[in-house]
């Protein structure tokens, strides 16, 4: 259930106010079965010690419980078919004891096949590596006895998130935002925004499904990309560097 949940988009990283920000669910990700984006290996981006941090969590919950969404967890198996009612997010375990989060309806429950979006917000206190579990239930509606359906609330979690927290002459080059221009493009694009300080390892362009159509060569702190040989659509060109990996959406038209 985890690994195919978390399938993908880094949503916003920018230095905003203490308190949480408004989110909205991206519009991108109604036409996905489910997902929750960014996933662990794309992760959240980095933040610096007393450097006021914000970033989006997107998710579109499934409509019923399946067997790639069940998974191992017995419970789950049992109520595999049945729909989902509703999704709460019950908590964000592991962030900095400055670090709180929001969702974008206060309950912070959703409807079966709904989109959602929580903020991830605070000024980081500590550097060092946190790892993040986010807690959910849901809650689906079984046959105990044939022709009486019975809410049943399952609990997991999605483990194997992680913030980075480093010191803000560090990663300087870090929180300078990889763009991309033009945007809206045509036949090529230029990734901007490789600062040596990342280390990028590779860069990669996938499409809505999350596949990789394209791997780049990072060569200095811009590349250009030639993209007339892709389909009219949205992609993502996604930059994996030392400590995590970033993620710009652009639109081949």
């Amino acid at each position: 259930m985890k690994k195919l949940l978390l399938v993908f988009s880094l949503a916003l990283f920018s230095a905003a106010s203490v308190n949480a920000q408004s989110c909205t669910p991206g519009a991108n990700y109604a036409d996905s079965t489910y997902g929750v984006w960014p996933d662990t290996t794309t992760n959240f981006p980095p933040g610096a010690v007393g450097v006021a941090y914000s970033t989006d969590l997107n998710f579109k919950v499934p409509d019923e419980v399946t067997a790639e969404v069940a998974g191992t967890d017995p419970v789950a198996q049992a109520v595999i078919g049945s729909a989902i009612q509703d999704f709460t997010v019950t908590g964000v375990t592991g962030l900095p004891t400055t670090m709180n989060y929001a969702c974008n309806i206060s309950s912070c429950t959703y409807a079966g096949g709904a989109n959602g979006c929580a903020n991830l917000f605070g000024t980081p206190n500590a550097a060092g590596t946190f790892p993040i579990t986010i807690e959910v239930e849901a809650t689906v509606l079984v046959e105990l006895i044939p022709g009486f359906p019975t809410p049943l609330t399952v609990p997991t979690s999605f483990s194997g998130y992680k913030l980075v927290v480093g010191f803000a002459g560090q990663i300087e080059g870090v929180i300078d935002p990889i763009t991309v221009s033009p945007n809206p493009a045509i036949n090529e694009i230029t990734i901007n925004g490789l600062a040596e300080v990342l280390n990028v390892n590779t860069i990669q362009i996938t499409n809505m499904a999350g596949q990789v159509v394209k791997r780049v060569n990072p060569n200095g702190t811009s590349v250009n990309v030639n993209i007339s040989d892709l389909d009219k659509g949205i992609y993502f060109v996604v930059v994996n560097y030392e400590n995590g990996s970033d993620m710009v959406k652009f639109i081949k038209e």
